[in-house]
Protein backbone atom coordinates (compact mmCIF):
# COMPACT_ATOMS: atom_id res chain seq x y z
CA UNK A 1 0.00 0.00 0.00
CA UNK A 2 1.23 3.94 -0.48
CA UNK A 3 0.42 6.64 1.29
CA UNK A 4 -1.66 9.43 -0.83
CA UNK A 5 -1.63 12.34 1.01
CA UNK A 6 -5.06 15.03 0.92
CA UNK A 7 -4.24 18.54 0.50
CA UNK A 8 -6.51 21.21 0.95
CA UNK A 9 -5.23 24.77 -1.02
CA UNK A 10 -5.98 28.46 0.82
CA UNK A 11 -4.78 31.89 -0.06
CA UNK A 12 -3.24 33.52 3.51
CA UNK A 13 -3.43 37.24 3.94
CA UNK A 14 -0.02 37.92 5.56
CA UNK A 15 -0.44 41.83 5.86
CA UNK A 16 -2.84 45.04 4.35
CA UNK A 17 -2.55 48.76 3.97
CA UNK A 18 -5.45 50.72 3.44
CA UNK A 19 -6.20 52.12 -0.23
CA UNK A 20 -8.99 54.18 -1.56
CA UNK A 21 -9.87 51.30 -3.39
CA UNK A 22 -10.04 53.11 -6.80
CA UNK A 23 -10.26 51.59 -10.27
CA UNK A 24 -6.64 51.92 -11.32
CA UNK A 25 -6.96 54.07 -14.43
CA UNK A 26 -3.09 54.64 -16.86
CA UNK A 27 0.53 54.17 -15.49
CA UNK A 28 0.53 56.94 -13.55
CA UNK A 29 -1.51 55.17 -10.67
CA UNK A 30 -0.31 51.87 -11.02
CA UNK A 31 2.68 54.53 -10.57
CA UNK A 32 1.68 55.64 -7.46
CA UNK A 33 0.27 52.85 -5.73
CA UNK A 34 3.93 50.73 -6.41
CA UNK A 35 6.06 53.98 -5.28
CA UNK A 36 3.78 53.81 -1.81
CA UNK A 37 3.51 50.52 -1.42
CA UNK A 38 5.86 48.13 -3.87
CA UNK A 39 9.23 47.76 -5.09
CA UNK A 40 10.71 51.48 -4.97
CA UNK A 41 14.28 52.06 -3.65
CA UNK A 42 15.35 48.39 -3.09
CA UNK A 43 19.01 47.42 -3.79
CA UNK A 44 17.77 44.42 -5.72
CA UNK A 45 14.91 43.65 -7.94
CA UNK A 46 11.81 42.83 -6.77
CA UNK A 47 8.68 41.59 -8.80
CA UNK A 48 5.13 41.84 -8.00
CA UNK A 49 1.89 41.22 -8.78
CA UNK A 50 -1.14 43.17 -8.36
CA UNK A 51 -4.66 41.26 -8.42
CA UNK A 52 -7.78 42.93 -10.27
CA UNK A 53 -11.26 42.42 -9.68
CA UNK A 54 -13.56 42.76 -12.93
CA UNK A 55 -13.63 46.53 -12.02
CA UNK A 56 -10.02 46.85 -12.24
CA UNK A 57 -9.97 47.65 -8.63
CA UNK A 58 -6.98 46.22 -6.56
CA UNK A 59 -8.23 43.00 -4.37
CA UNK A 60 -4.44 41.95 -3.84
CA UNK A 61 -0.52 42.18 -4.06
CA UNK A 62 1.69 39.70 -3.62
CA UNK A 63 5.72 40.21 -4.02
CA UNK A 64 6.86 37.20 -6.42
CA UNK A 65 10.46 37.12 -6.28
CA UNK A 66 13.67 39.26 -4.80
CA UNK A 67 16.94 38.89 -6.70
CA UNK A 68 20.09 40.73 -7.56
CA UNK A 69 21.19 43.79 -8.54
CA UNK A 70 19.85 43.41 -12.27
CA UNK A 71 18.33 40.10 -12.16
CA UNK A 72 14.65 38.58 -11.26
CA UNK A 73 13.55 35.23 -11.08
CA UNK A 74 9.82 34.91 -12.59
CA UNK A 75 8.09 31.87 -13.43
CA UNK A 76 4.57 31.66 -14.77
CA UNK A 77 3.42 29.23 -12.33
CA UNK A 78 4.81 31.40 -9.01
CA UNK A 79 2.75 34.24 -10.84
CA UNK A 80 -0.75 32.84 -11.48
CA UNK A 81 -0.89 30.51 -7.97
CA UNK A 82 -1.88 33.78 -6.17
CA UNK A 83 -4.01 35.10 -9.29
CA UNK A 84 -6.00 32.09 -8.99
CA UNK A 85 -6.24 31.48 -5.66
CA UNK A 86 -7.16 35.63 -5.14
CA UNK A 87 -9.84 34.71 -7.93
CA UNK A 88 -8.25 37.92 -9.83
CA UNK A 89 -9.94 38.72 -13.41
CA UNK A 90 -6.73 40.47 -13.99
CA UNK A 91 -3.40 41.48 -12.68
CA UNK A 92 -0.40 43.54 -13.18
CA UNK A 93 2.70 42.89 -13.13
CA UNK A 94 5.69 45.57 -12.07
CA UNK A 95 9.44 45.33 -10.54
CA UNK A 96 12.08 47.84 -10.16
CA UNK A 97 15.39 48.46 -11.55
CA UNK A 98 17.82 49.37 -8.83
CA UNK A 99 19.96 51.40 -12.15
CA UNK A 100 16.75 53.75 -12.11
CA UNK A 101 16.80 52.76 -16.02
CA UNK A 102 13.08 52.19 -16.53
CA UNK A 103 13.75 50.60 -19.77
CA UNK A 104 13.28 46.74 -20.28
CA UNK A 105 15.37 44.39 -21.12
CA UNK A 106 15.42 41.78 -23.68
CA UNK A 107 14.85 39.37 -20.73
CA UNK A 108 11.62 41.21 -19.40
CA UNK A 109 10.09 41.70 -22.38
CA UNK A 110 10.58 37.88 -23.16
CA UNK A 111 9.12 37.11 -19.37
CA UNK A 112 6.01 39.78 -19.78
CA UNK A 113 5.22 37.78 -23.10
CA UNK A 114 5.74 34.57 -21.48
CA UNK A 115 3.51 35.42 -18.59
CA UNK A 116 0.54 37.29 -21.09
CA UNK A 117 0.65 33.99 -22.93
CA UNK A 118 0.14 31.90 -19.65
CA UNK A 119 -2.58 34.30 -18.51
CA UNK A 120 -4.42 34.02 -21.83
CA UNK A 121 -4.85 29.98 -21.49
CA UNK A 122 -5.67 30.37 -17.75
CA UNK A 123 -8.31 33.62 -18.62
CA UNK A 124 -6.41 35.92 -16.62
CA UNK A 125 -6.21 39.17 -18.11
CA UNK A 126 -2.72 41.08 -17.62
CA UNK A 127 -3.00 44.17 -18.16
CA UNK A 128 -1.05 46.90 -19.26
CA UNK A 129 -0.25 50.83 -18.78
CA UNK A 130 0.13 52.02 -22.67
Amino acid sequence: MVAIPRYSIKLVKESQFLYEGKKLYGAKMVKDLLCKYGPQDKAGEEFHVLYLNTKHQVIGMEMISKGTLNASLVHPREVFKGALLANAYALILAHNHPSGDVEPSNADKQVTETLVGAGKLLDVKSLTTS
